[in-house]
């Protein structure tokens, strides 16, 4: 049996198929079962911090439409309208039992930033002491990339470190994790438990997107690796039984629960250059170079034998080898147009290339981050 007896923070994802009815539209009395839950879960001495999809289905509920509409713009200005009275349906329902909820909304961007980051863990703690419920949302209004992704799931599992969750709760319209689809076969298993999310599990993972949002089970895949990297468990559970997060807490088997990785110790700096920040750009190595970062070596210019994309000194980047397979992400000591200048060089050339030489690598080991395991770069 499942125990939970030592959870203290919960994060809460909802997604827009778990808010709309079958007609698409915002369902106040789903919000209501989910704010009833939380409730309880409160009454056990559990902070909760919720996730929540469902902006611009609110926003097309009150503009009357009844198709999402496929121009950018229009999905920013719906999500606008909606925002504002998703809010207010939330604020209602958190009021019948007698709490206060506030609304948060982030870009990728502001995990990307070290002080707004910042910002950001301080204002939670707040919002933690005064027992107020934080909603956030991404800002879809002004995010162009996350409307494509709609990926409120990785921006749970962000969050995880900011108020040192102990469990994810994705709520979505399918059961958990199969082994295949299970819209096709009908022969198709539920996976109750994951340990670790590996290419067996992630090759399961057909990327059927739900029917109002744009989230499918790859992107709580990456989700679960981020949560179980931070040693935090996460599950994938259906929003249609009424008390799902009630059952999941008092160990019911709901869902599929993958176990937080408690073996791989990554400080708070590593954490922040492997997740909460986006890769700039590519540095392609030799299978020598490869073998030496493998290792837990510095990156230096001699192993460097190409670079994609165009980023200045100090930026995140992912090291690749040759074969296209992602081997670390760091921060690199110079910009994408000095590396392609010293790329395959001594360390003693660099000056005498670009005039100066304020480091011998390009990235160091200490701003490094070696992947899991070898996986295709993106």
């Amino acid at each position: 049996m499942r125990d939970f007896s030592h959870i203290k923070h919960l994060i809460v994802k909802v997604g827009s198929s778990s808010l709309c009815d079958e007609k698409g539209n915002i369902d106040s009395q789903r919000i209501l079962g989910l704010v009833q839950q939380i409730a309880h879960i409160r009454q056990r001495g559990i902070q909760v911090t919720l996730v929540s999809s469902g902006a611009i289905s609110a926003g097309m509920k009150a503009m009357n439409l009844r198709k999402k509409p496929e121009t950018i713009p229009e999905k920013q200005a719906l999500a606008a309208i909606g925002q504002a009275s998703l809010m207010k349906i939330y604020e209602d329902m958190f009021h019948i039992f007698h709490m206060k909820s506030a609304q948060i909304l982030m870009n990728h961007d502001d995990f990307d930033d070290r002080k707004r980051l910042l910002n950001f863990y301080h204002a939670m703690q707040s919002l933690i002491k005064y027992k107020v419920v934080p909603i956030i949302n991404e800002n879809d209004t002004l995010a162009v990339d996350e409307i494509k992704v709609g990926d409120n799931d990785t921006m749970a599992a962000l969050v995880v470190p900011i108020v040192n969750a102990d469990l994810v709760v994705l709520i979505s319209d399918i059961d958990g994790l199969y082994d295949k689809n299970p819209h096709i076969y009908k022969d198709a298993q539920l996976i109750e438990e994951v340990d670790e999310v590996n290419h067996e599990i992630e090759s399961m993972a057909s990327d059927t997107d739900t029917q109002m949002g744009t989230g499918g089970m790859v992107t709580k895949l990456r989700a679960a690796k981020i949560c179980t990297e931070y040693g935090c468990d996460m599950a994938i559970v259906n929003g249609q039984s009424p008390h799902v997060l009630l059952d999941l807490l008092d160990g019911k088997p709901v869902g599929t629960l993958f176990h937080g990785d408690v073996g791989r110790n990554l400080n708070a700096r590593q954490l922040w250059i492997m997740y909460q920040t986006w890769s700039k750009g590519c540095i392609i190595v030799d299978a020598g170079c490869a073998k030496a970062l493998r290792h837990h070596k510095s990156l230096l210019p001699s192993g460097i034998t190409g670079v994609s994309g165009d980023f200045s000194m100090s930026s995140i980047v992912d090291i690749i080898d040759e074969k296209g397979v992602k081997l670390a992400k760091g921060i690199s000591n110079y910009s994408s147009k000095e590396i392609d200048k010293i790329k395959g060089k001594k360390t003693s050339a660099i000056e005498s290339i670009l005039g100066e030489h304020d480091y011998d690598e390009v990235v160091h080991a200490n701003n490094m981050v070696l992947v899991k395991r070898s996986e295709k770069h993106d």
